[in-house]
C-alpha cells in the first residue's frame, strides 16, 4: 500500500473576518500560537515547502488568517489554516481586540475544524498567554495538540524536562505534545499520521 503523503500544497487565501473565509467546505487543521513561535515554518517544512507561508523575525507579521489547501496523493484534501500570533504584536491595543474577537469567532464558527495545534515554544515554560489560549481551546471543545517547537535547540536531557513542564501546566499527557523541529523536519511524519488520522473520523 502507498504511503500517504502530501503532493500539492497552495495558498488560497488571507481573511480578515469570518465572511471572507473560503466558502468550500474542507477540513481545517488550525495552527495558533505566540507570535514568532514558528508557525508559518511549520507549515513549510510539513508541506515541503520552502516558502508557502510567508515567515518573518518580526513578532506579529501575520495578521490575517491565511487558509492553504493541501492536496494527498489518495485525492482528499484539507486546508491549513495560521492564525495571527497572540502575546505581542506590534500594533494599537484596539487592534489586537479586533484580531482577539475576529479569531474567537472563527474558532467558534467554523464547523469543519478537525483539531487546533497549539505551537509552544520548548526551550520555554508556558506563558500567561499560552495558558489563556488552550483553556479557551478546550471550553469551545476543540481537540488540541501542543507542538513543542524549536526542538533541535535542546540536548535529550533538557528535552525531557522541557517537555515535563509543558505537560505538567497544561495538565495533559504525552500523548498530546508533540516535539517538532521545522529546522530538521523532526516531528513531520509524526505529525502528518495525526492530521490523516483526523480527516477519516
Amino acid at each position: 500500500m502507498e504511503e500517504i503523503r502530501i503532493i500539492k500544497s497552495e495558498y488560497v487565501t488571507s481573511a480578515v473576518s469570518t465572511k471572507t473565509c473560503p466558502e468550500e467546505l474542507l477540513p481545517e487543521i488550525v495552527f495558533v500560537g505566540r507570535s514568532n513561535v514558528g508557525k508559518s515554518s511549520l507549515i513549510n517544512s510539513l508541506t515541503n515547502r520552502k516558502s508557502l507561508a510567508k515567515t518573518s523575525g518580526t513578532p506579529g507579521k501575520t495578521q490575517t488568517i491565511n487558509f492553504f489547501r493541501v492536496t494527498l496523493n489518495d485525492r482528499r484534501e484539507f486546508y491549513l489554516v495560521d492564525l495571527p500570533g497572540y502575546g505581542y504584536a506590534k500594533t494599537s491595543k484596539t487592534n489586537r481586540k479586533l484580531w482577539a474577537k475576529f479569531i474567537d469567532e472563527y474558532l467558534s464558527s467554523r464547523r469543519d475544524i478537525k483539531f487546533v495545534c497549539q505551537l509552544i515554544d520548548m526551550r520555554h515554560p508556558p506563558m500567561e498567554s499560552d495558558l489563556k489560549s488552550f483553556a479557551s481551546l478546550v471550553d469551545k471543545n476543540l481537540p488540541v495538540l501542543i507542538v513543542a517547537t524549536k526542538s533541535d535547540k535542546l540536548g535529550t536531557t533538557q528535552r525531557q524536562k522541557h517537555l515535563d513542564v509543558i505537560k505538567k501546566s497544561l495538565g495533559v499527557d504525552s500523548d498530546s505534545v508533540l516535539p517538532y523541529s521545522s529546522l530538521k523536519n523532526e516531528g513531520h511524519s509524526e505529525l502528518l499520521d495525526v492530521i490523516i488520522a483526523s480527516l477519516i473520523k
